[in-house]
């Protein structure tokens, strides 16, 4: 039976693609569901709200440099796993992964919230009456996510300890 030192050095490479990975779905799904789908904001509308065309173009090349950042994690996070997957001495667990991107989509939410919504204020997740409530609710699901990945990640610890972490040849 392996113990959790010798077993966490094989799982890094799964946890550090699907973080990366996680960060960057979660940026696409905020982007797709808030900014395009629901429209309730956009990257600078608290800051250039859509009331003139030079505004709502402005908005629109924001959103698509954050869509590329996006696409750049996602490219990265799809380049670790890869090479992660080449490696026969990495622990491979459906738990260990899952895991790690809910962790990842989480911390985009967190530091998205924090830095965007909080911090800059350059929009908010609903602006409006209510939008502070908003706002910590992403917050809240940000956390939930982090939370929920980890203990995901802890049952991947377990199962890769109750297998032996078998390593592939």
């Amino acid at each position: 039976m392996a113990t959790n030192s010798q077993i966490f050095p094989k799982r890094l490479p799964l946890i550090w693609a699907g973080i990366v990975l996680g960060l960057g779905l979660g940026g696409f799904v905020d982007g797709i569901l808030l900014h395009q789908i629901l429209q309730w904001h956009h990257m600078l509308s608290s800051v250039r709200p859509l009331t003139t065309n030079p505004n709502f173009d402005l908005n629109m090349v924001w959103d698509g440099l954050f869509h590329a950042l996006d696409w750049v994690l996602t490219v990265i996070g799809v380049g670790l796993l890869w090479r992660a997957g080449g490696r026969a001495d990495v622990v491979w667990s459906s738990y260990t992964f899952g895991g790690s991107l809910l962790i990842g989509a989480g911390l985009f939410n967190l530091v998205e919230g924090v830095i965007d919504h909080q911090i800059l204020g350059i929009h908010h997740v609903k602006p409006g009456t209510n939008q502070l409530a908003w706002d910590l609710g992403f917050l809240a699901l940000g956390a939930v996510l982090v939370m929920g990945g980890w203990i995901v990640l802890e049952r991947g610890k377990i199962e890769s300890s109750e297998r032996g972490y078998c390593q592939r040849t």
